[in-house]
């Protein structure tokens, strides 16, 4: 069971040449992926073939497998595929659903429409509101946010449906790093907690560090890199790739070209400072608050 991607190819209508190249990706319940890559490299239209939206919702010619537990998405229905796999995009003011009058009416609206218990639309978004830290937003006019709110509350919907799998796109990219933070650990608490497989496209490494399993690393719509989140961030090809390493594999580089490379002090304390992790409500990720299983699980 898994979010598979094997083989896959993708062009956009109207065009000669495929984006993707062949794209081997698996997101597996519980596990964090990241994806990297320079600009223009693939990773939102990574994002589109892995939650169904392409080519079911917007066109264009998939070759190779894209399946969700199995099913191939070229069979499902758009709205079944968002039931299976909730996805997020960079720009947040699109996936308002501007009917809503209040933050709280906003976050309800996914779950309302699942058909669940006024009770558990209230707890989920009751939950999601403290998790993300945003609880004095609930009687704000969704029309009236900024930017990094926005992104927060449109996180927010997202993860109060409690798909199975989630992609997203540069989630914290409006967040300053306190933002950045408490979206990282929320999401590694809903992994761990709730066996969520999530996919996250980043360019921000330090967080892919803290959060990531595996980290897949895109360069002209084929992957470059791939493999656990420790070698991948610290693979010395990063750079070149269009990726800027995280400040720790930057301090061993620096390090190593200064001639303290054999120095196993200082990288067992770069290491520990950097093996911390997220942490969420002041315990290790893998202890977060219970919030119950994904829909679909």
């Amino acid at each position: 069971m898994s979010l598979t991607l094997a083989g896959a190819r993708y062009r956009y209508a109207g065009t000669a040449r495929d984006v993707l190249d062949g794209i081997d990706l698996e997101v597996a319940p519980g596990r964090v992926v990241g994806l990297a890559g320079a600009n223009e490299s693939g990773k939102s239209t990574v994002c589109l073939v892995a939650s169904g939206l392409a080519p079911a919702s917007i066109g264009g010619r998939l070759d190779g497998s894209v399946s969700i537990d199995g099913i191939e998405t070229k069979g499902m229905a758009p709205h079944e595929a968002a039931q299976r796999c909730g996805v997020l995009f960079q720009n947040p003011t699109t996936q308002l659903s501007g009917t809503t009058v209040t933050v709280f009416e906003e976050i309800a609206f996914g779950p309302r429409n699942l058909g669940l218990e006024i009770g558990e639309i209230v707890g989920r978004v009751e939950w999601v509101l403290d998790t993300l830290g945003i609880a004095a937003l609930a009687p704000k006019d969704p029309a009236r946010l900024s930017g990094g709110q926005a992104q927060l509350v449109a996180l927010a919907s997202v993860l109060a449906l409690r798909p199975a799998y989630l992609v997203l796109d540069e989630p914290t990219s409006q967040l300053d790093p306190q933002g950045t933070r408490l979206v990282g650990e929320a999401l590694a608490g809903l992994a761990a907690e709730t066996g969520t497989g999530i996919l996250i496209v980043e360019h921000k490494t330090e967080l892919l560090a803290a959060m990531a399993h595996d980290v897949a690393v895109l360069e002209t719509g084929r992957i470059a890199l791939a493999g656990p989140a420790p070698e991948v961030l610290a693979d010395p090809r990063l750079a070149e790739l269009g990726v800027e390493p995280p400040a720790s594999a930057r301090l061993r580089l620096a390090l190593g070209a200064a001639g303290l490379g054999s120095d196993r002090d200082v990288f067992d304390a770069i290491d520990g400072a950097a093996a911390g992790g997220p942490r969420v409500g002041g315990r290790p990720a893998g202890e977060a608050p219970a919030v119950g299983p994904p829909v679909n699980a």
